[in-house]
């Protein structure tokens, strides 16, 4: 099958396939082409036989393409966020992340765990726990208020100060400095003020990098990102805990080692932005996502407590809002709380508060003349301060430089809180277009405060539905050129055509098609197909003149490829695309063609393709005739047979009391007597495992089982043997 495909870059598996990267922590990648995408689906789906469900997959595929531009946090969050964390927590850790992303997305259905994650704070806070408990504990105990021993939390302060200045690693101090700082909010009579911050700030300063990054200590080379937001926050806990003011000079080194991290940030061409980890030896490597959330954490705690404001670009902070909204709904809890928080403390920082501009919808229908509609949010959904939007230029795809609109300001309907571009022009048809939207603050001194991000560039796909006219079908001959049959077609009406056609004829098929403002319109498919009785089938790729589209069958060419099958052939159109609001696929009527007989070595038919489905489908009964059972020996045999294999067992009877076997010999001391009976209880074990094997136990097994009982018998018989000859010993010497 000849396919035609003219497909939107930007599709919506972009979105899914950046989820699915980042739910596992793997390295992001650039995304394949819409195209590569179309034709893994078509062949995962089984439909290359199928046009109809061919064309549904392709205008799925196209018109989601458009829908690429993430909006702010919605109510399918806070549906997810219940499915995600159900109140089952394992440790304090999730059941900070959950009560977090509850506090955060202001759901108030939430699981109630008060009662017993505080009984597990009270818990570690009363114990000498770790400082990774100890400040989970606290984090939990900031939300939930549970009632703590007010001098078990000064013992623990002063146990954290300790663990501070003994701390040999990053991690070490960002947990024990965190702690201090949780302390700090959630009792103010605990003294926790470092008495050397300046020389618990350059310990953490002097594992920084030239590039932002930092080591996890001093004994390992390697740099992280991920370590980097761990010591922004950390730094920051040491200027809060302070009981003097940090060197001013110190803080403005570290502003610097922020610009340089976020100078090696990522980038995509769409604009988004973040941060992946690098390092990769001796611990375990950090995806995208919490390499990120580890960097939004530590540069806006540490924007909090310093004073001046750290120059980060706009663009770059807008980007990295983007990278967390396109990620879509995480499938993972750790996943959604980085993602969730990381958006909340990029809702409210010193640096720059992204404003997100989003489309309800990006697919708009001439046809129900729908207005276009733009929202400007915080990432959390809050409302945006006074703007307006403005629509700088809008232009088809396929000629970028000639503007259909320009500099147009949209219309802001206070009532639902949108931007709306009521009408479109006239000039704007059905098609694929690029709009370019800008926001402007009202307020100027507002752009040191939010980060719009210059222009935005959204696809707009405009729908319609498209006339059909002028619809032709004409059989004449090969060489005069006569027309014999023609007839004209209205498809809305559903005319049906019968034909005859021989092998020395030609088939001539056209039609046009019109947008609905009078323009030329090349759909991305249209083929003609012709169906054998046989259900065999031959597909052609109807070509464009200009004006209309047409095609011409040469059956004397053709009967090659119709394997010389004379017959009925049933005649089908399919025109469909994306924008095409009456894409169809329809039965034109039949054509009855005489061709020669096939010669000697002409091409074999080929079998009919399998359906993909039919493997679904019930089988076929399976009347199975057992073979009829050996004939048995007659009963009295067995029973003479059975006779014979007891009679060594009798014999062995007889043997025995003729020989006078008796218990006189049977040791009457302890020990001895013990091993006598473990060794009668071996040997029965061994007949019993006989009897087993013969019934169900397979061989291996039963080698197993003999083997130990071998050992056994082995050692408990040589043990009444070695008394039994003592004892004859002892006698014949007496």
């Amino acid at each position: 099958m000849l396919l035609i495909l003219a497909l939107n870059k930007r599709t919506c598996s972009r979105v899914a396939l950046k989820t699915l990267l980042t739910r596992s922590r793997s390295r992001r990648r650039r995304l394949p082409s819409a195209t590569l995408l179309f034709f893994m689906l078509l062949l995962r789906a089984g439909m290359a036989s199928n046009l109809g469900g061919l064309l549904a997959l392709l205008l799925a595929v196209s018109i989601c393409g458009a829908v690429t531009i993430p909006g702010p946090i919605s109510d399918a969050h806070r549906s997810a966020a219940l499915e995600l964390f159900d109140g089952s927590f394992s440790s304090l850790e999730e059941a900070y992340e959950a009560l977090r992303v509850f506090e955060i997305l202001a759901i108030g259905n939430k699981p109630d765990v008060s009662a017993t994650t505080c009984n597990k704070v009270v818990e570690i806070l009363g114990s000498s726990s770790p400082v990774k408990d100890l400040f989970y504990a606290l984090k939990v105990n900031g939300i939930l208020k549970c009632k703590v021993n007010g001098d078990a939390v000064k013992d623990i302060a002063s146990r954290l100060k300790a663990a501070v200045n003994d701390a040999s690693t990053l991690v070490d101090m960002y947990y024990s400095i965190g702690s201090l700082v949780l302390i700090k909010d959630q009792a103010s009579d605990v003294d926790v003020l470092l008495t050397d911050a300046d020389g618990t700030f350059h310990s953490i300063k002097a594992l920084s990098q030239s590039d932002g990054r930092w080591r996890y200590s001093s004994d390992n080379p390697e740099s992280s990102t991920y370590a980097a937001g761990l010591a922004l926050e950390a730094l920051a806990g040491v200027i809060s805990l302070a009981s003097s003011e940090i060197d001013q000079s110190r803080v403005n080194k570290v502003k610097n080692d922020i610009l340089k991290l976020f100078d090696s940030i990522e980038k995509y061409d769409d604009g988004t932005f973040y941060f992946d980890e690098k390092f990769v030896g001796g611990r375990e490597h950090e995806g995208s996502l919490s390499t990120t959330s580890s960097v939004v954490r530590g540069v806006t705690s540490f924007a909090a407590v310093t004073s001046g404001k750290i120059n980060l670009p706009g663009d770059k902070i807008l980007g990295l809002a983007k990278f967390l909204l396109g990620i879509g709904i995480p499938g993972d809890a750790k996943d959604f709380f980085n993602q969730v928080e990381s958006l909340a403390l990029l809702e409210n920082n010193r640096v720059s508060i992204p404003l997100v501009l989003s489309l309800p919808a990006t697919v708009y229908s001439l046809s129900k003349k729908d207005q276009l509609k733009v929202r400007v949010n915080t990432v959390l959904g809050s409302a945006a301060p006074p703007l307006a939007v403005k629509l700088v230029r809008a232009f088809h795809s396929d000629a970028k430089d000639l503007s259909i609109i320009e500099s147009k300001e949209l219309q802001y309907d206070q009532n639902n809180g949108i931007h709306v571009l009521e009408v479109f022009p006239d000039n704007v048809d059905v098609g694929t277009y690029m709009f370019v939207f800008e926001i402007i603050l009202h307020d100027s001194s507002g752009e040191k405060v939010y980060a719009t991000g210059g222009q935005v560039h959204v696809p707009i796909y405009v729908t319609g539905i498209i006339k059909v006219s002028n619809t032709e079908i004409a059989v004449f001959d090969s060489d005069l050129g006569s027309v014999e049959t023609q007839k004209t077609l209205d498809l809305a009406g559903n005319d049906f055509v019968s034909l005859s056609a021989n092998h020395l004829q030609k088939l001539h098929f056209s039609f046009q098609l019109t947008t609905p403002h009078g323009h030329a319109f090349k759909p991305h498919q249209a083929f003609v197909k012709l169906k054998h009785e046989t259900k065999h089938e031959h597909i052609f790729v109807v070509g464009n003149t200009g004006k209309k589209f047409e095609i011409i069958l040469d059956f004397l060419g053709l009967v090659e490829k119709f394997y010389y099958l004379s017959g009925r052939y049933d005649i089908e159109l399919t025109v469909g695309d994306a924008v095409m609001e009456n894409s169809f696929l329809q039965p034109l009527g039949q054509v009855d063609l005489d061709l020669p007989e096939a010669p000697e070595k002409a091409a074999r038919l080929p079998p009919l393709p399998v359906d993909p489905y039919s493997r679904y489908e019930a089988k076929a009964e399976i009347a199975h005739l057992f073979r009829a059972p050996e004939k048995r020996p007659p009963q009295e045999l067995s029973l003479t047979f059975l006779s014979l294999t007891i009679l060594p067992f009798i014999g062995f009877l007889v043997g025995l009391l003729r020989l006078g076997v008796n218990l006189k010999n049977f040791p009457s001391s302890a020990a001895p007597a013990t091993y006598a009976i473990l060794f009668q209880f071996g040997i029965a074990a061994v007949l019993l495992l006989y009897v087993l094997f013969w019934l169900k136990l397979d061989l291996f097994t039963t080698l197993k089982a003999v083997g130990f009982l071998g050992v056994f018998l082995m050692f408990v018989g040589h043990r009444i043997l070695s008394h039994l000859a003592s004892t004859s010993t002892k006698l014949k010497s007496a």
